[in-house]
């Protein structure tokens, strides 16, 4: 027996050692050394030599230093410094999910399925015999060719700046007026067709007044360096100062360069863009993939979602029954916002960067973090860059040049912008009801509002509040005025 245990005790030797080696950095019950060497004492077990042992396998055996806690913020607490919210960021995300399908699927089964493409082509066409939106399209040429003529005339100096001044003035108001006087005068153009027309005849007028202004800076150079030089020569110094490639003035004014800055993916001209090296096949074919897709998906979206939507609000606004009224217009609010999401991704990223690879124009900013905006001026500033850059460079800063203030200035691009949101919009719906107009001058007051009082996180939910409300008013307000004067009289 003796012999047994004492052979026991000798194989259980190496274990026992690596146990001791091991105790140090084990909490293996909380028990120390002296906690080991209490149980060999004779302590018993989870007595008082046992959490004596606790205690200091908490603690370094030589501290005393017993704190387990430091000055800190709650994670959710700002002064935190903490920014990691991926998680709540997927159940929002998870939750708009949720809670959509269940409005899919509401739609879904009290409307059934109301998708029809064939309806599309008649809000483009009523008579299918005439197409005045193409033609209108067509006849744009004109105006363009119209600058080109006047500026190869001013720059040959056949035609003075004042009467050339005088026929850009009367070739840009003619582009704005021209299909607007077709718009009200045609019953057979649709209010689709008629908003496609007039959105490019006031593409093509922002261009043009662009193409007017810097041939307009050009010649001033020209005559600039010409003057100071007293002689010809420093004249041709002038262009040939130019790098090996581009195009000097007046060799820009061609047909070649008028129609690719007309094609161009910017409202501002140069006489020379930057250009990309090549062709992305399959980046083209990706961004194509996405135009359709994402059209498909809006008029999906506006045919099932939004259309019925509209169409039971027509009662409320009847009755003037103010909780339905709000109660439609919340309704209407998501649908509205996102397809207003998907026709900026599809317009702004997929459109316009199709039409850059193609045409290798290699200025790709079309926007920037608008999401983030803190105040209203910013969101305008960075949602849509090629309107942003126009009106800084021929509006903003003219005015800055002439001795207006800058709080003028700013007023009088939010009056240009409020003009032609409602010139694109009452205009096709061949009604006056100044919603549009009201709503962009609104964004004046609102902008010192939220720049004044609000900050940060509370500044940008202040932004997307009135892009999620402000939006679906507007829609309300001109579709009750439309079916009140085109539909509840005839009735």
């Amino acid at each position: 027996m003796e012999a047994a245990g004492e052979g026991a005790g000798r194989g259980d030797a190496p274990e026992e050692k690596q146990r001791r080696q091991r105790r140090p950095e084990e909490p293996s019950g909380g028990m120390g050394e002296r906690g080991a060497a209490g149980r060999r004492a004779g302590a018993p077990a989870g007595g008082g030599g046992e959490r004596r042992g606790a205690g200091d396998a908490a603690h370094p055996p030589e501290g005393g230093d017993f704190r387990c806690h430091r000055l800190q913020d709650s994670l959710l607490s700002s002064a935190s410094g903490y920014s990691n919210y991926r998680g709540i960021l997927n159940w929002c995300v998870v939750m708009l999910v949720l809670s959509n399908a269940r409005l899919f699927l509401e739609n879904l089964i009290k409307y059934g399925i109301l998708v029809d493409p064939i309806q599309v082509i008649s809000l483009f066409l009523k008579d299918p015999y005439s197409w005045p939106a193409l033609c209108l399209i067509i006849v744009a040429n004109v105006f363009a060719l119209a600058a080109l003529h006047i500026e190869k005339r001013l720059a040959a100096g056949s035609m003075s700046e004042h009467l050339g001044a005088v026929l850009h003035t009367v070739n840009l108001l003619t582009i704005l007026c021209f299909p607007a006087l077709v718009t009200l005068a045609v019953t057979s153009i649709t209010p689709v067709g008629a908003v496609f027309a007039l959105s490019v005849h006031t593409i093509l007028f922002l261009k043009l007044f662009s193409f007017k202004d810097v041939n307009m800076w050009c010649r001033e150079k020209r005559q600039a360096k010409a003057a100071r030089t007293r002689s010809a020569a420093g004249s041709q110094k002038a262009n040939g100062n130019v790098a090996s490639g581009a195009v000097a003035y007046p060799a820009n004014l061609t047909y070649r360069d008028l129609y690719y800055f007309l094609f161009a993916p910017t409202l501002c001209y140069e006489l020379n863009f930057p250009r990309s090296p090549r062709v992305r096949k399959r980046f083209l074919l990706r961004r194509l993939a996405e135009m359709l897709f994402f059209l498909q998906l809006m008029v999906g979206l506006i045919q099932q979602w939004m259309v019925p939507t509209i169409q039971n609000s027509m009662k409320p606004f009847r009755d003037m029954d103010y909780s339905r009224i709000i109660e439609r217009l919340l309704k209407l609010a998501v649908p509205n916002h996102l397809i207003w999401l998907i026709f900026f991704y599809w317009f702004f990223h997929s459109s316009l960067n199709v039409i850059a690879e193609i045409m290798q124009f290699g200025d790709r900013e079309f926007y920037r973090d608008w999401w983030n905006s803190e105040t209203v001026t910013y969101f305008w500033q960075n949602w849509n860059i090629p309107v942003h850059k126009w009106c800084l460079r021929h509006f903003y800063k003219p005015l800055m040049k002439k001795g207006a203030g800058k709080w003028v200035a700013q007023t009088g691009v939010f009056f240009a912008s409020a003009f032609f949101h409602e010139y694109l919009v009452s205009v096709p719906l061949k009604m006056f009801r100044p919603w549009a107009f009201i709503g962009m001058m609104a964004q004046i007051p609102l902008a010192w509002f939220v720049g004044r009082f609000l900050r940060g996180n509370y500044g940008n939910a202040a932004v997307w509040i009135s892009l999620i409300i402000g939006q679906p008013i507007a829609v309300l307000m001109y579709v009750h005025d439309y079916y009140v004067l085109n539909y509840e009289g005839s009735q």
